[in-house]
């Protein structure tokens, strides 16, 4: 973690066996990062000023293999409470979906095939 504006100012390690792909809560109160592992774990921060701040121990929050590549490849609730993450598949291939459908604006879509009498 590094003070903001100045971030040569101040370095501090919240995790304690390493990780990658921080992100904060929307609350600016946890952190959030994924271990050498996959796990997903969570740091509580109490910043107390403009370089004292406090943090818990880091709790592991998501365990498993959730896909995982260069950046972030998880993202988090806005209450902080739920993940989005992609999870690995097996290697079967006659069982992996083979396409995605993503809808936009799918109330308007509703509206068009269901329209209200």
């Amino acid at each position: 973690m590094r003070p903001f504006p100045d971030a040569n100012s101040g370095r501090w390690q919240l995790s304690t066996g390493g990780g990658d792909a921080p992100l904060w809560a929307r609350s600016g109160k946890e952190l959030f990062y994924r271990a050498p592992d996959g796990a997903v774990l969570g740091v509580v921060v109490e910043v107390t000023g403009r370089t004292n701040f406090r943090a818990s121990t880091p709790a592991k929050l998501v365990e498993g293999r959730y896909l995982a590549s260069a950046g972030r490849m998880y993202d988090v609730s806005p209450n902080g409470q739920r993940f989005l993450m992609i999870k690995r598949v097996a290697t079967d291939t006659t069982s992996v979906p083979r396409e995605i459908v993503v809808v936009q604006n799918w109330l308007e879509e509703l509206k068009r095939l269901v329209p209200a009498k």
